[in-house]
Order: structure tokens, then sequence, then C-alpha cells
């Protein structure tokens, strides 16, 4: 069937009451935080571990991802403007996001709350990722709300004209659905090694496939996409593929160190229950 196009002229705003206004990104992106604390839940009961730390976990994590995506996006693709006007940095309302700084972010984060609250490290790290996955499918859905985050011309009967924001209005590669389909497929392919292992993955093993994964994605279908700033547009390789390189070289040598159990042991919940 061919469908002649997608013509999307979808309002990023939900409503609005006085000056509050609800938008799909907005909704969407907590949507993800809370899908992925409801399946953190159910790992934290799976293996004993007290729940309140959950909590602590997850104020981590809603700090570390928007603090590392706006400094992401304001160092790695418009440096010399927010570095002129830092001040600008936190206007976070007026957009700029970068999922590579918010990966960074996450990461430290993790360190920093093993060591406060002494949940090993890997532990954290290898069940985080299955729903920081997931929450990618949230955030891309809700660039395709926003109409941002497309690609180039295609002829392809399923190609998006971007009524909102596309001036030329020619039909591109909605992106943002591939992707959030593939980040999908990523968390459900994490999820069932995760159950296939019994809950005990080998420390590492899961957060490298994801580095892997998700970051390889991630290059490919730069490819696709149009420039997000205009020094991108004399690059053979944009800024997003740049910082997606070291991510997935990350996730190859952590992978191999797991599957050579160099990088410890299972955690013990039974040791931690004071936590």
């Amino acid at each position: 069937m061919i469908l002649n196009f997608i013509h999307w002229n979808v309002n990023p705003e939900i409503f609005h009451i006085g000056g509050l206004s609800v938008r799909w990104y907005g909704l969407l992106f907590a949507l993800g935080f809370y899908v992925g604390y409801l399946i953190m839940e159910k790992f934290f009961k799976k293996e004993g571990f007290p729940l309140p730390v959950l909590d602590k976990l997850a104020m981590y994590m809603i700090i570390s991802t928007v603090i590392g995506a706006r400094l992401g996006h304001c160092l790695f693709y418009e440096s010399d403007y927010y570095l002129s006007n830092p001040i600008e940095i936190l206007y976070i309302w007026h957009g700029g996001l970068a999922s590579h700084g918010a990966a960074i972010g996450i990461i430290f984060a993790l360190f920093l709350f093993s060591k406060t609250q002494k949940p090993d490290f890997w532990w954290v790290i290898d069940r985080i990722v299955i729903v920081t996955a997931l929450a990618g499918l949230f955030i891309r859905t809700g660039n395709l709300m926003n109409s941002e985050i497309y690609g180039h011309a295609t002829n392809l009967p399923w190609g998006f004209i971007f009524e909102r924001d596309d001036k030329l209005l020619i039909p591109r590669h909605p992106t943002q659905i591939y992707e959030a389909l593939c980040y999908l497929l990523i968390s459900a392919s994490l999820l069932g090694i995760y159950y296939k292992k019994d809950g005990k993955p080998q420390p590492g093993m899961i957060f490298g496939l994801f580095l892997i994964a998700l970051f390889t994605v991630r290059f490919v279908l730069e490819f696709l996409k149009e420039a997000q700033v205009d020094f991108e547009k004399s690059m053979p390789l944009n800024m997003g593929q740049l910082l997606s390189i070291p991510f997935i070289l990350a996730g190859i040598l952590i992978l191999v160190l797991s599957l050579k159990n160099k990088l410890g042991k299972n955690f013990n919940i039974e040791s931690h229950q004071k936590l």
C-alpha cells in the first residue's frame, strides 16, 4: 500500500493554563522516568534490595540526566554561544539537550551513588541501562511531537512532511521513529538477557552490550539526519557520530572484561541488608 507520505502537523503543546504550558515532550520525558522506576522496582523486589534506596537512585538519575544533557548540548553543539552567555545554560525551557551528555552525567552520578549508598557500581548500571534504553523511546517520541531531529529528504512512502518546522515541506526520514523503535528493541533484548540469567548477569555485561548497541544505532542513523547545527554540515562525521565512537569502544572493552570475569563477582545483596 502506498501511503503517499505523511503530513505531520501535531501541536507540541497539549494545553496551557495561563502561563503554564504542558507539552508532549515534557510529558513523555517524565513518563520515561516513571516507567523506568516501575521496572527498577521489579528488579529491586526480585533481588531483595531495599526499596528506599531506589527513591534515592531515582533522584540521582533525574538530576544527572537533566544536568548532563543540558551541559552536553551547550558544550558539544553551541559552546561559543553558551560560553559567551553562560547564564542561558540554565534556560532549559528554551530547549537543547544532548543524549551523549546525559550518558556521561548518568555514569558519573551512578559512580557517586555506588560510593555513598554502597550497592556495587556494576550491579546498579547493568540494570539502569535497561530502563535508560527504554527512556530513549519516550524521548525520541517527544522529538517527533516537537517536529525536530528529523532526517534527510526521502521518496519512501512513509516519509514525513514536518509542516510545523520544515520550510521546504518535503518528505523526510522520520528518524525519531527509527531511533525510538531501535531503543525499544535494545531495551527488550537487554531485559531478556537479564531474565535469562535469572537476574544475575556477569557484572558489566549488560552495560557493555548497551553501549555497543545503542551508540552503534546512534552512529548509523546520524547518516540519515539533518545537521543539528551549522558547523556539522562540513564534517564527514557529525558531532553525534564522533561522540558515539568512544562509547562504542568503551562498550567493547567492558564486554570483553566482563566475559573474562575481570569486573568482579555478582553483588551479594545479603551483605548490604543494613541499607
